[in-house]
């Protein structure tokens, strides 16, 4: 009997897991040169940690562009390519902007995984794209060792309208979009774990569109937006901070995970890059105890928006995010500059 083909047996780190540790990352640009950008009309580029690049074209009209990909997350190849595309495409929402359509990034071993899976990839990506309510207008691949898939994804938003991720202020309220535990769920699947029931919640979080981020980037209440991606929710939060120069409590109890995540952490499943991405930020992190550690440094994949709010529009936003069906957490706030740039608060 044939055996069933595991996507997952072919990435060492999956879906955003595989990113570049954040100082090495840090290092490779600074070296490079490429944090250094003259051009005026570039409103957003790697100067800052934001999630798209930001060109203005007019007065009234700048474009957004973005590159992601990764290697699997999963072993259904149909589910990779969605939750591959719904992932790139966050990051024009992560921006306040619109997506208006993407190209495909397509690394593929031909001669061991079968042309029809790299297909079933494009299939799933497809939909991700038509649920955005944009087109997969094309792509480059190669024939590599490693099967990659991922998305370049265009956009539009008015300069004014830009929300980055350090644009949060003094009193702010922090929300989040997704529930945390994609990271531990995907290792589960790796090592064979996961329940039927916990992988379905996997697929479904995972390929949840941040539309709500377009609505939000009309909105001046909304201060900073940002996704929650392969540096965990507090590598993310503590790049909001660091951008405003402001510290930020987070209430872990406030956390949302998963269900059943839970139990996996206490059978110690979750990625090995937690703890890179706890050793990255520990040092500037106050509060956090033994486990807690796990559901704020896991990486995610195609996880929520983190959203910065004017504390007197608190009630503002939970109307409009009631009104477009968004579930959404409430996990902290911003305050002045303290010895930590994060504390997490348990009580």
């Amino acid at each position: 009997m044939e055996q069933a083909i595991r996507l997952t047996d072919w990435s060492e780190g999956s879906g955003c897991g595989c990113k570049i540790a954040p100082a090495i990352l840090d290092q490779i640009l600074q070296a490079s040169g490429t944090l250094t950008q003259k051009d005026p009309q570039l409103l957003v580029g790697n100067s800052s940690k934001d999630d798209a690049a930001v060109y203005q074209v007019s007065e009234d009209l700048a474009v957004i562009n973005t590159v992601d990909f990764f290697t699997p997350i999963v072993d259904d190849a149909f589910d990779f390519g969605r939750i591959a595309a719904t992932n790139a495409i966050s990051d024009v929402y992560a921006m306040g902007g619109k997506p208006l359509f993407a190209n495909a990034i397509l690394s593929w071993p031909v001669e061991k995984l079968a042309p029809e899976l790299a297909a079933k990839v494009l299939e799933g990506a497809k939909l991700a794209c038509s649920q955005a309510g944009i087109e997969l207008a094309g792509g480059h691949s190669i024939a590599a060792k490693d099967p990659i898939f991922g998305l370049s994804v265009n956009g539009i938003i008015h300069p004014r309208k830009i929300k980055k991720n350090s644009g949060s202020k003094d009193g702010d309220v922090l929300f989040l979009t997704k529930p945390l535990g994609i990271g531990v769920l995907a290792t589960a699947l790796k090592r064979q774990k996961i329940n039927p029931k916990d992988y379905q919640h996997l697929v479904e979080v995972a390929c949840q569109l941040n539309r709500i981020g377009e609505v939000l980037g009309n909105h001046e209440e909304v201060h900073a937006l940002t996704d929650v991606t392969g540096f965990g929710l507090l590598g993310h939060a503590l790049e909001m901070a660091e951008g405003a120069n402001l510290s930020l409590q987070i209430d872990f109890k406030a956390l949302p995970l998963i269900e059943g995540v839970q139990d996996y952490i206490q059978q110690f499943v979750f990625p090995d890059n937690t703890y890179r991405n706890w050793n990255a930020y520990s040092a500037k992190v106050s509060g956090v105890k033994g486990m807690e550690l796990v559901p704020l440094c896991d990486p995610q994949t195609s996880g929520g928006l983190l959203i910065a709010v004017a504390a007197e529009n608190k009630a503002w936003f939970v109307e409009t995010m009631q009104l477009h069906q968004q579930p959404f957490w409430e996990i902290g706030k911003f305050t002045p500059k303290r010895d930590f740039c994060i504390e997490v608060i348990n009580q």
